[in-house]
């Protein structure tokens, strides 16, 4: 086949032929997962057997190399394959047939993944793949498994085995849904010996699996056949009446993008409150043509039902999603919670069900039982998920589960996994173990914190120290450049995580920069709307924003530098936390406001009337707030003393202003980090401990207010000041 119109066939030759054989493996594995109708994120496998000398007796010998357990094919390196002896890896076939003589089969799957170790090659670390026998016992050189839409649609059909000779005639064999491991090794190797010309075979309700002794024909190979698979769908598809009539038709309308996102914003937090009781949820919302063509037409409430077919998608999207049916052209905000809240509880009711009707006596005890999909008609979907990337990904898997029904309703019927065999998947003693090897999860993972003032010196400093616990960053600033910066420098440090990151700010990161202006009330409501759009809400809000207006050479304050001062240091700070404690309260879910105030606050001082002023008045704020919004939102302030290294308020001229009021020597050509310098040590000079105060210094103190560490503080104000005296209390 020449010509591809479903996949990219991306082979470069040259780039093919400098390679040394391993890495031509993972060149393989990355053109096949950088397209998500080949397979989806983390999931399918890769493999070659490749001569290699034996470290220990120096002969030659056979090795598999196999895309180890975890791994995600378009993103991984050598190190993410394991490599095994393949003579020994068949030599365990009479070690299994022993073990399932005594009855044990299922306890015999599981015992061989740990007997993969024994395989391994030149201590090789990375862990193998529950799917290794399936490469080794076939006879390619070169192996491919692969999970594309068009593939499961045949694999989800009611008649799977009757469409692929159809389709595929006698290039592609059949077997029938079996859990991955060895039994599905021994069938398929048993199919191959048994119909030597055959190079692929579907898997039912699963994907298919491809190989050849020649690596670039066995790619080749694998786009062919998903092309062939995609040709069909598309002909049957367009034949039944293509978008027009999918899922039979349309029941609702799409709301206007303005009025959809007001319906989100206006429900996601308390969404995000409901589905975080065990655990809190980062959100995704997915609202492209694809979804809401499937979430309005008459037909999603029936195959949404039915759940998902392919046991990589269900591991993500859980055995179901969440369908509510909405009419949104009748409908508003509070009945769509109402529905939200009775299908919450039916699916948690169904999901026990599922769990006790399926559960062994060695099953691990029942996950968490809310949905990590839900479909609104009207608006789109909503994924939930650990972390952004998760949610991410849990909305990558279901549009490939939509995709698959598009495809199987149009060639076919689509069935589902049988509950048991999904629950075996799902509760898999080999996946709980994955599950407790997985490293602990940061101090503020699953938090979302807001962070005003991030544009720069002690809000940009704080950023990064919060974001380095686990938590998901919202920079804000009055320049929304100067906010995206920021979050630009967090992204291009820890990256968009795994799963493909898509446009806007569904396919943010973990951190967002965000333009808002704290004195005006609307401003703010927008951002934090566009907060709950791109994460499902928030968790804690630090208020780092401030300004400083220095009296004139009289000692005088104009009078709109009075109002400006107290704008932004007090009003700004309460009409934060007033439209934020909207937001706490619909969520339910405990937060945290930190307010920045400052040393000058219990320090009066010449020429710094209304600043010093405001922050006294921002120290009762935090004692005020924290009485109003107790119990779910403990508020505290951090009181800096002259922050003058990095900080936005102390310019150059400024600099320059306190060094002459000081009487410092300075020259007028002196470089601004010398007079920084100088002006700093100045301050320091006045402290107990005679160091300079950072914003790094600043910055820890609102990490330690925003996390669990003083989860008894509330209404208290921590001074980072190097010890100045003059502030004590009194």
């Amino acid at each position: 086949m020449s010509h591809f119109e479903h996949v990219n066939f991306l082979w470069d030759d040259a780039k093919a032929a400098s390679l040394d054989p391993v890495e031509r493996l993972v060149y393989r594995s990355n053109l096949l997962g950088s397209d998500q109708r080949i397979t989806n994120t983390g999931g399918g496998n890769t493999s070659s057997k490749l001569p290699d000398i034996d470290p220990l007796t120096g002969r030659a010998v056979e090795v598999l190399w196999v895309k180890g357990s975890g791994g995600d094919l378009r993103t991984s390196k050598r190190e993410n394959f394991s490599s095994l002896y393949q003579e020994s890896l068949l030599q365990l076939q009479s070690n299994y047939a022993t073990r399932t003589d005594k009855g044990l089969k299922s306890k015999a799957e599981d015992d061989m993944v740990g007997m993969y170790t024994h395989a391994t090659f030149n201590l090789n670390p990375r862990a193998s793949s529950i799917d290794t026998p399936l490469h080794s016992f076939l006879p390619g050189k070169h192996v491919d498994h692969m999970h594309p839409n068009a593939i499961i649609s045949i694999a989800a059909s009611k008649n799977c085995e009757r469409l692929t000779k159809e389709i595929f005639g006698g290039t592609m064999a059949y077997v029938p849904w079996m859990r991955p491991g060895f039994e599905l090794g021994l069938a398929m190797q048993a199919i191959s010996k048994e119909h030597p010309e055959l190079k692929a075979i579907m898997m039912g309700q699963h994907g298919f699996i491809s190989w050849d002794d020649d690596e670039k024909v066995c790619y080749t190979r694998t786009l062919e056949f998903i092309e062939k698979a995609a040709l069909f769908i598309e002909k049957n598809y367009a034949a039944k009446g293509g978008h027009a009539t999918a899922f039979g038709g349309a029941k609702h309308q799409t709301l206007p993008e303005a009025q959809r996102h007001a319906a989100f914003a206006a429900v996601l937090p308390w969404l995000r409150g409901q589905v975080s009781q065990h655990n809190r949820f980062i959100g995704t919302i997915q609202e492209d043509e694809a979804i809401l063509r499937f979430v309005n037409s008459k037909d999603a409430a029936r195959l949404a039902e039915l759940g998902t077919s392919c046991p990589d998608h269900f591991l993500r999207t859980k055995i179901k999603p969440l369908y509510v049916d909405w009419d949104a052209a009748k409908g508003d905000v509070s009945e769509l919670k109402a529905l939200l809240a009775s299908g919450l509880t039916k699916y948690r009711e169904d999901y026990a069900g599922y769990y006790n009707r399926c559960k062994h006596p060695n099953s691990p005890a029942i996950r968490d039982a809310n949905p990590t999909v839900i479909l609104i008609p009207g608006l789109g979907m909503i994924a939930w998920g650990k972390d952004k990337s998760e949610s991410r990904v849990t909305a990558e898997f279901y549009n490939c589960a939509v995709e698959v029904m598009r495809g199987a309703e149009a060639i076919d019927e689509y069935i589902a996994l049988p509950q048991q065999e999904a629950f075996d998947i799902e509760y898999w003693l080999l996946e709980e173990a994955k599950l407790k090897r997985m490293p602990a999860e940061k101090e503020l993972a699953r938090q979302v914190v807001v962070v005003i003032g991030a544009g720069s010196g002690i809000g940009k400093e704080t950023a990064h120290r919060i974001v380095k616990e686990g938590a998901h960053l919202v920079c804000v600033d009055l320049k929304q450049e100067t906010a995206a910066a920021t979050a630009k420098e967090i992204t291009d440090k820890l990256g968009h995580g795994i799963g493909v990151a898509g446009s806007g700010l569904s396919g943010c990161g973990p951190a967002i920069g965000l333009g808002a202006d704290i004195t005006n009330r609307a401003s703010i409501r927008e951002m934090l709307d566009q907060v709950s759009l791109a994460y499902g809400g928030f968790d804690s809000i630090c208020v780092t924003a401030g300004i400083f207006v220095a009296s004139d050479t009289t000692g005088h304050i104009p009078d709109s530098g009075w109002d400006l001062t107290f704008k932004i240091n007090v009003t700004g700070s309460y009409l934060v936390a007033d439209e934020a404690s909207k937001t706490w309260k619909d969520q339910g879910l405990r937060g945290n406001l930190v307010l920045t105030t400052s040393a000058n606050a219990a320090v009066a001082k010449k020429g710094s009337l209304a600043y010093d002023t405001s922050k006294a008045a921002a120290n009762h704020l935090v004692r005020e707030l924290a009485m109003e919004l107790s119990p779910l939102v403990r508020v505290n302030g951090v009181a800096p003393a002259t922050v003058v290294q990095g900080s936005a308020m102390f310019p150059r001229d400024r600099v320059i202003g306190s060094l002459a009021k000081y009487h410092i020597p300075y020259a007028e050509d002196e470089a601004t980090d010398s007079l920084v310098s100088k002006l700093a040590q100045f301050y320091a000079d006045r402290t107990l401990t005679k160091s300079p105060i950072t914003p790094a210094d600043q910055a820890e103190a609102y990490f330690l207010l925003v996390s669990k560490r003083l989860s008894k503080t509330t209404g208290q104000i921590l001074t980072v000041d190097g010890g100045l005296h003059e502030a004590f209390l009194r």
